[in-house]
């Protein structure tokens, strides 16, 4: 007699979804899958109700995954449920219709395998984007683009007691930020204003899109040995603006409104050899405002700060390498020095370094700002005369351009009934 014996086996399973996480930016939202192991999958979008479908191969999932914090995201819910041929299948519900962009990560120093998706916003068409120009009887303010690095996916360095790099310098970000919006004359400009990541050259891109002068990023260092100390700041090393040089030149489509931060000049019309001259002064000019502001800083900071060097370094990080703002990078000191990561924690600390920065920001600026900004004028109005004497052969538009004001402004300050002015008469130059 021959028996048969049914053996009921659990499937066995290529993959398994470990944990998930969510990061909401500006323009979307970060939801990554930690893995297991590689795996292959769709995704698809579904409408009425909104939906997107994640449908991955030979993979299961861990109880407790999917509770997680969705508030101000725009996922509704997360659910998971099993597929034919042991495939898990993941539905998001959605609040509106989102763009999804994906892609998968092998293994780093600090996770395993992921899935990425990024779920963008639908752009409306005609929609305005905040300025942070802020006229002022047509001047501005000078624009302060301040970097918080690493977020979101990049903890950046971990210090004692999962001390975390990108929490860090974002509160000292977001506390220099109200100072400099405080002070007359400034707007800031965060990078990235919450925890999210940010590609390093998508921060320049932000920069330049803000019209910023300047252009400040923040971290906290990190090193083998708990003994290294010091606040540093750095600009962009000799050899890393020639190398920009020549990557903006190979592409040129990069360089076509390249130089010139608030009031760009572009490069897509001139021959290469006129362009390359044109480049390579725009990155000395910019690389020695970036050594000014830099040694500026430095000294603010070495107030309140032990330095590890007492001078600016250079290095060739990707975020200095704009060729036409003025850029550093603040190291604020070493978060795996025990003593140096109890103090980079502590708020009251952090408002000091941020109170630092800001005050060698703004000496690094005294004196000499920007053309067409709000502070420049108002140095402007010091510098000239309260009244003019007008000479023979003077005109409205000649005393305008000398006292930099404009023949507008001269005719209503003097109630004139036009541009016509005659030998002798006395003009008020400044409403100071």
């Amino acid at each position: 007699m021959t028996m048969a014996f049914l053996f009921f086996l659990e499937p066995i399973f290529a993959a398994t979804v470990n944990d998930m996480r969510v990061w909401k930016a500006p323009d979307h939202t970060r939801l990554v899958l930690d893995l297991s192991d590689p795996v292959k999958y769709k995704i698809n979008s579904l409408q009425n109700p909104d939906r997107l479908i994640i449908d991955i191969e030979d993979t299961s999932i861990k109880k407790d995954v999917l509770k997680f914090d969705l508030s101000a995201t725009p996922i509704i819910s997360v659910k998971s449920n099993k597929k034919e041929k042991n495939h898990l299948r993941i539905t998001l519900n959605l609040k509106k219709p989102l763009k999804p962009k994906h892609f998968k990560l092998g293994v780093s120093k600090k996770y395993n395998n992921r899935l990425v998706i990024d779920l963008y916003d639908i752009k409306k068409i005609g929609g305005k984007e905040t300025s942070f120009v802020i006229p002022n009887d047509g001047l501005r303010n000078i624009i302060v683009a301040i970097d918080p690095g690493h977020g979101g996916e990049d903890p950046g360095a971990i210090g004692p007691k999962r001390l975390m790099e990108k929490h860090v310098v974002l509160a000292i970000s977001q506390e220099l930020k109200k100072l400099l919006d405080q002070k007359s004359g400034f707007s800031a400009v965060l990078i990235r204003s919450s925890d999210y990541y940010v590609p390093l050259r998508k921060r320049i891109k932000i920069a330049h899109k803000k019209r910023a002068d300047i252009f400040i990023s923040i971290h906290a260092d990190a090193f083998k040995k708990p003994s290294a100390k010091g606040a540093s700041v750095f600009i962009l090393s000799r050899s890393g603006a020639s190398s920009e040089t020549a990557r903006y030149l190979a592409k040129r489509e990069n360089s076509t409104d390249l130089i010139g931060g608030s009031g760009s000049v572009s490069l897509d019309d001139k021959d290469p050899i006129l362009a390359s001259v044109l480049l390579d002064l725009s990155m000395t000019a910019t690389l020695n405002s970036s050594l000014d502001l830099g040694k500026s800083v430095l000294k603010s900071i070495g107030t309140i700060a032990r330095l590890h060097k007492n001078y600016v370094e250079e290095a060739g990080f990707v975020v200095l390498k704009s060729p036409d703002i003025p850029s550093i990078l603040i190291e604020t000191g070493f978060i795996s020095n025990p003593s140096e990561a109890k103090k980079l924690a502590n708020k009251t600390y952090q408002k000091k370094l941020a109170y630092s920065i800001f005050k060698g920001i703004t000496q690094y600026f005294s004196g000499n700002y920007p053309i067409g900004t709000l502070l420049a004028s108002e140095k402007l109005d010091i510098e000239r005369p309260l009244y003019y004497l007008v000479l023979p052969g003077d005109t409205a538009y000649k005393i305008s351009k000398k006292y930099k004001i404009s023949v507008k402004k001269l005719i209503k300050l003097n109630n004139l009934k036009g541009d016509k002015i005659y030998s002798g008469q006395k003009l008020r130059i400044t409403d100071k």
